[in-house]
């Protein structure tokens, strides 16, 4: 049969049968019902979008648990606790103490709480000095920076290596560098500029751990400081600057005028985090000085891992470290406080 011989009424019949084939349920392509034709798949799940918030945040709280939470609170029932060598073996069954190991820790006319004093105060000093020199450094470099000059770019790649060695390779090679007889520190003071009448000093003990240990800090955070001042300085337009050199402004008065004070909100968080940083710094002291440091150069957070794990008292070591923790938080509330206050009066 050719297709002049096919009629209408076949025609049509076929086309119904198509439709039928082409979708389950006899149904042509173009046929069915629209809500069919909209129907979602199955198996699908869809989240409620009041509910995706906490659903993202959900592995980052776990971990926040898993690795700070309940440490914290294993620490703190450990400070309660009469946790000596005796018990390491089954710590879970060591006798309580109650508040006996917070007494000796700030009995400051025992060698326990003077130690821990002593070793505040040498925390402090280190930390404030070496805060104020980071972001002194940090603000001279960034300011600098600023400039256009050949070379720029190589110079803030070298500026950034401190902060991008890796922190034991880098205190390592300072504790070289300390060394009495083979050091290039005193090679340089002692042998070449003659500063000190030929008597070589000792850096890694006695009184000049203070001065190395500082040293190896500064140089280690001011890149930071730098890195953080330098990103903030780029929202500074440079239309204030040409305008208050017309008006006849100095270099020292445009920093103190305009520099200084567009730098504050970044210069409150750098601030607050350099002084974390430092007090709670545990490797630069450990690597350069060992696991018994100087008395300049023990800062608080070795002298507890001291207490510790070289004396095996976990539960004096867990006051200590809760009392760190309480000051901490105390200070960091007093900071924030004092800086939200000064933005509200000023605005």
């Amino acid at each position: 049969m050719t297709s002049a011989d096919v009629t209408p009424e076949a025609a049509r019949a076929g086309g119904a049968a198509g439709g039928r084939r082409g979708r389950p349920g006899g149904a042509g392509a173009a046929g069915g019902p629209p809500a069919a034709r909209a129907r979602r798949p199955r198996g699908r799940f869809r989240v409620p979008p009041r509910l995706l918030p906490y659903l993202l945040l959900a592995p980052a709280v776990a971990a926040e648990l898993i690795v700070h939470v309940v440490p914290i609170a294993v620490g703190v029932w450990m400070s309660f606790r009469d946790l000596t060598l005796f018990y390491i073996r089954d710590w879970a069954k060591a006798p309580g103490k109650g508040l006996g190991n917070y007494r000796i820790a700030v009995d400051f006319d025992a060698a326990i709480g003077r130690d821990l004093l002593g070793s505040f105060l040498v925390t402090v000093a280190v930390t404030v000095l070496a805060v104020g020199l980071s972001w002194l450094l940090g603000t001279a470099a960034a300011i600098l920076m600023q400039e256009r000059f050949r070379g720029r770019g190589l110079l803030r790649a070298a500026f950034l290596v401190p902060y991008a060695l890796p922190v034991y390779a880098a205190v390592m090679t300072w504790g070289f560098l300390f060394q009495r007889d083979t050091g290039m520190v005193d090679h340089v003071l002692v042998d070449q500029l003659h500063l000190t009448g030929g008597d070589r000093p000792f850096w890694l003990i006695g009184g000049n751990s203070f001065w190395a240990l500082l040293t190896v800090i500064v140089w280690r955070s001011w890149p930071f400081a730098f890195l953080v001042l330098m990103a903030g300085l780029q929202n500074v337009p440079r239309d204030l600057y040409e305008a208050s050199a017309l008006d006849g402004a100095g270099v020292w008065r445009q920093i103190r005028h305009i520099t200084l004070p567009a730098l504050r909100p970044v210069n409150q968080v750098l601030v607050l985090v350099l002084f974390l940083w430092t007090f709670n710094d545990f490797n630069t002291p450990f690597v350069l000085f060992g696991k018994a440091a100087p008395d300049g150069g023990d800062l608080i957070s070795l002298h507890i891992y001291q207490t510790s794990f070289i004396t095996w008292n976990f539960g004096t070591g867990s006051a200590m470290s809760v009392l760190l923790l309480l000051f901490l938080l105390l200070v960091t509330a007093v900071y924030l406080i004092a800086t939200s206050r000064r933005r509200t009066a000023r605005a």
